[in-house]
């Protein structure tokens, strides 16, 4: 089992990566987490794993419960989390309790946001069971849920106590979930590890294998990143928000697609919006937009897609919390492996990259 630590003072945990759950119960001890514990998961990965998992932690002495809502983007909403604090209630949790989150992205902020708000805040473990939830979503403490057609508009920061990372968990995911993962793990590279970015490139067969010790290493590395960032600006004031490169257009294509394409998938088609804005700026040179594109590509991206009409587009961005005194906030490369962030791109330039990323031609 590998270990990374994040450290954050207080709020400090650490990120362990292993191929089982075995060791769950025997880590959850380390924490001193408490008996009793609701694990919250989602349709899908209760099928998989809520019985072992609750299980290992019985057989350990714990006073586990498993709560299931509907999976999908579309149930991440008020009534979901009162669902969470009504099965906390009857499962008699006090403000000692703890949450288990047991899945990918959507149970990983649900599940912190319902720990956030119960009783004023308990604590809670992640065990994401994604590629998208092991590369980003349950590293850095971001929790929420969407409302008003604008994502994880409403959540709170709440960091857990430790996450779980289980690789063997991504064998049984279907292929757009790990493509959706990539999108996170490319991401990454691109904004602060050129070096990683080449890792990806040379590796692309290997990490298609899902071999697990490749698997931890890449994990491992990638969450390195996310973590640094995070532990030099925990509640996103500064450096935090180049975390956002290819969601202030993919955050608007999920939308505008009615979350029907992965959440990976629209930051992939966001990350090629941004890097043509990039381009035209003359911020960075064909080389490195073309190796953008081709490692999405090469990964199973869709480079471009047909979207609905720009005003639809540019309207839900306009809803995006990145805002700064109602300008939107663009994160931008100026290499593989650094970024710069900026509020003053225009709405024309905007429009040319979605035009650009509409293109099945790919001219620049």
């Amino acid at each position: 089992m590998e270990k990374l630590f994040v450290d954050l003072g207080k709020n400090s945990y650490d990120i362990l990566f292993t191929d089982s759950f075995n060791g769950l119960a025997g880590a959850m001890e380390d924490i001193g987490a408490p008996k009793k514990l609701l694990i919250v998961t989602d349709s899908n990965v209760e099928k998989l794993y809520a019985r072992e998992v609750d299980e290992i932690l019985k057989e350990s002495g714990y006073d586990s419960a498993v709560y299931s809502f509907a999976a999908g983007e579309e149930n991440k909403g008020m009534d979901a989390i009162l669902g969470i604090c009504g099965a906390c209630i009857e499962h008699e949790m006090d403000r000692k309790s703890m949450i288990v989150a047991l899945g990918g992205g959507v149970v990983g902020d649900m599940a912190g946001f319902a720990a956030a708000i119960f009783m004023r805040g308990i604590d809670f473990v992640q065990v994401p069971t994604t590629l998208l939830s092991q590369s980003d979503s349950s590293v850095g403490g971001k929790t929420g849920i969407d409302f008003m057609e604008s994502k994880n508009i409403l959540g709170a920061f709440h960091q857990p106590r430790l996450v779980y990372i289980n690789v063997s968990t991504l064998k049984t995911l279907p292929k757009e979930q790990f493509v959706s993962g990539m999108g996170e793990v490319i991401k990454h590279g691109i904004i602060r590890d050129s070096g990683f970015f080449d890792y990806l490139e040379n590796n692309i067969s290997l990490i298609k294998t899902l071999d697990s010790e490749t698997l931890i290493k890449m994990d491992r590395t990638n969450c390195s990143i996310k973590a640094d960032v995070v532990m030099h600006d925990e509640r996103e004031t500064g450096l935090r928000a180049i975390l956002n490169f290819g969601h202030t257009i993919g955050h608007a294509v999920e939308s505008a697609y009615d979350f029907k394409m992965t959440h990976g998938e629209c930051v992939g088609i966001g990350m090629i919006g941004a890097s043509y804005i990039a381009y035209k700026r003359g911020m960075i040179d064909e080389g490195v937009l073309n190796r953008i594109e081709s490692i999405l590509e090469l990964y199973g991206f869709k480079t471009r897609v047909r979207l609905p009409e720009r005003e639809t587009v540019l309207g839900f961005m306009r809803k995006d919390k990145k805002k700064i005194a109602g300008k939107l906030k663009f994160v931008l490369p100026t290499r593989i492996g650094d970024v710069t962030q900026t509020t003053d791109v225009r709405g024309e330039e905007i429009y040319s990259a979605l035009e650009y990323i509409s293109n099945r031609e790919k001219n620049i």
